[in-house]
């Protein structure tokens, strides 16, 4: 993966972005700390779905999951017995 200096990055992007295409990811660094990586944009889907967990996943788990978000329960509103039309 070559590395590009983020002042090279804004400068010849259209080359960064071509190069990406050609040869896969593509290191941006910012005062020579690794700060972000540019990569196509089908390595990004298939990086979006393998970390996307299935439900089959989430039911077959040993653990729960605790960052997933529960709904609230609501209250039930049923009609009262023997109302029936």
């Amino acid at each position: 993966m070559k590395s590009w200096p983020v002042q090279d990055a804004k400068a010849r992007f259209s080359e960064l972005l071509d190069t990406c295409l050609r040869e896969g990811p593509q290191l941006v660094t910012k005062r020579g700390a690794d700060t972000a990586v540019l990569v196509p944009i089908q390595d990004w889907h298939r990086l979006q779905q393998s970390a996307r967990p299935t439900l089959k996943d989430l039911l077959l788990a040993q653990t729960p999951r605790g960052d997933m978000p529960l709904p609230q329960r609501g209250r039930l509103h049923r009609r009262p017995p023997g109302n029936v039309e």
